[in-house]
């Protein structure tokens, strides 16, 4: 990716994060999916006051594509606090590496970016092979 498509993915992700419902952490995320047609598809973490039903931005964004046909994806953008990077959470990157194991994760802090492979921030992943043995 050149550095103006990441800098478009990023502005996604924290348009994204405006629709945040974060109204018990009040800690707002917003997450860009760039599929491999070229396509955005954009979520935001939603909260409940059951902790445990929290989904997040990561997993909002790839839902939101997998339910319109979208199997390929590229990479995904992550905005969280302004000076601040914010990596994925386990069930996150469980879930896109279920989907997307070599996918582009882009953490931004509002002005610079990270950039890492999926599986750097998930090795030794459980993966469907091992369901196939």
């Amino acid at each position: 990716m050149t550095k103006k498509e990441i800098k478009k993915l990023v502005n996604e992700a924290i348009q994204a994060k405006r629709f945040s419902q974060a109204k018990y952490s009040n800690f707002k995320v917003g997450a860009a999916l760039l599929t491999k047609s070229g396509e955005v598809y954009s979520g935001c973490n939603v909260e409940s006051s059951s902790y445990s039903l929290t989904i997040c931005a990561e997993r909002v964004a790839l839902v939101k594509a997998l339910s319109e046909g979208e199997v390929e994806f590229e990479a995904l953008a992550i905005s969280a606090k302004r000076g601040e990077f914010c990596p994925p959470c386990g069930a996150c990157r469980q879930l896109l590496y279920d989907y997307a194991p070599n996918l582009d994760i882009i953490l931004s802090d509002g002005s610079t970016e990270k950039i890492y492979k999926l599986h750097e921030l998930l090795p030794v992943a459980f993966s469907n092979e091992l369901l196939e043995k």
